[in-house]
């Protein structure tokens, strides 16, 4: 077992510098901004007449999530590969720039952004501003918040406590009902009150808990108790030992399950309470099997039946399903999380992750390779998969 192990550490190792590197020799959009706008199936970047996917159009979302990454990456690498932490650093300075500047526009990051840096959003193809309502908060707010934090700490110290304190806003904001979940509608009142109260945003900002306590805050980090024990008693249904989407629904996002699961686990202690951890590995078990059918992980399953009810397995659930299992297996050290663990990783990459490229299909259906956009069409800027692997690296690196 510990060839597999020490084999895993190594492929995972060359696949997150195979995407950084892929990252950084791509021209940054408007100088500054991660440009990750590839078409996995042909491998042709996407041009402004692909409108919505092609570079006239920048993602909040991903700008955040890039920079958390790069940062992350960049102090992973340091005595590995000084020379791609020092080019990660470069990129990383610039977009912290940018992305704090964007934000100090009026306390917010948007989901989309015009030619001209206009908050829009957008139905098939077209476009309109978008709402800009000045208490309501969203997933950009939050990936944008977690990088700043990340940024700041290794860029700009002396920003860190406008940054901690721009973070906090974003989680009171979920905890008062401030939080609107679809950003490809009007933000605001109306839109927030008609949502379903789905546990993504504390899943997402859970997230927070670990970079907190890695940059030495810990005392800032009730709040993911809080999340994971609001989240536990309010949408794990034992029977299936699923997370619902919405308390009382059947819909289960598993991919969603497994990475509450990581994350919990990267923040939590590890001399974590042993029955918080068995419904943690209940939780991860569960959602990996009853949602691997086909070719992965499918995006939503039932409850009362475990039959899925959509066709798409996206690759993300994959990764985060490595760092879940690694991280569930250190504690319990069971043979359930080591299956779940092996399997997730044959599966990535085997069918979903291109080798020489840096890039992975973003999703399958049992027709193979299909080009489906769940969130964004700009690819994973390391985050789902650099970070997830990158927590597996560690795992294995405390195991030896």
């Amino acid at each position: 077992m510990t060839d597999f192990f020490a084999a895993a550490r190594q492929r995972y190792l060359a696949s997150n510098a195979e995407t950084l590197r892929w990252m950084l020799a791509r021209p940054p959009l408007h100088g500054v901004f991660v440009n990750t706008k590839l078409n996995p199936l042909t491998l042709v970047d996407y041009a402004a007449v692909d409108g919505w996917r092609g570079p006239d159009h920048v993602y909040g979302w991903i700008q955040g999530r890039a920079l958390e990454a790069i940062v992350t990456h960049a102090a992973a690498f340091e005595s590995i590969d000084p020379e791609l932490t020092h080019a990660l650093d470069l990129a990383g300075r610039r977009l912290y720039a940018a992305l704090d500047r964007l934000r100090a526009a009026d306390g917010h990051v948007y989901f989309c952004y015009d030619r001209d840096m206009r908050p829009i959003r957008f139905t098939g193809e077209v476009f309109v501003p978008q709402t800009q309502p000045a208490d309501i908060y969203s997933f950009s707010d939050t990936f944008a918040a977690k990088g700043l934090v990340a940024g700041a700490t290794r860029y700009a110290p002396a920003d860190l406590p406008r940054q901690l304190a721009a973070l906090g806003k974003v989680i009171a904001a979920i905890e008062d009902d401030r939080f609107q979940i679809d950003e490809k509608v009007p933000l605001g009142r109306a839109m927030l009150k008609a949502e379903a109260p789905d546990f993504g945003p504390r899943m997402i900002m859970l997230s927070a808990g670990a970079l907190l306590t890695g940059i030495g805050h810990r005392d800032r980090t009730a709040f993911a108790d809080r999340f994971i024990g609001h989240v536990i008693a309010n949408y794990f249904d034992p029977a299936s030992g699923l997370l619902r989407n919405v308390p009382g629904e059947d819909r289960c996002n598993v991919g969603h399950g497994i990475e509450f699961v990581g994350f919990a686990l990267d923040y939590l202690e590890a001399d974590v309470d042993r029955e918080l951890l068995r419904v943690l590995e209940t939780i991860l078990v569960s959602s990996f099997d009853r949602g691997f059918v086909g070719p992965g992980v499918r995006l939503v399953v039932s409850a009362a039946s475990g039959a899925p009810i959509s066709p798409y397995c996206p690759w993300w659930s994959l990764p985060e399903t490595i760092r879940s299992a690694a991280l569930c297996h250190e504690r319990s050290q069971s043979a359930e999380s080591l299956r779940v663990w092996q399997k997730a990783d044959e599966v990535f990459f085997r069918d979903y992750w291109r080798p020489g490229t840096g890039i992975a299909y973003q999703c399958l259906t049992d027709d193979g390779p299909i080009d489906y956009v769940p969130a964004t069409p700009d690819l994973d800027p390391g985050y789902h998969t650099g970070l997830s692997l990158l927590a597996a690296i560690d795992m294995v690196g405390r195991r030896s």
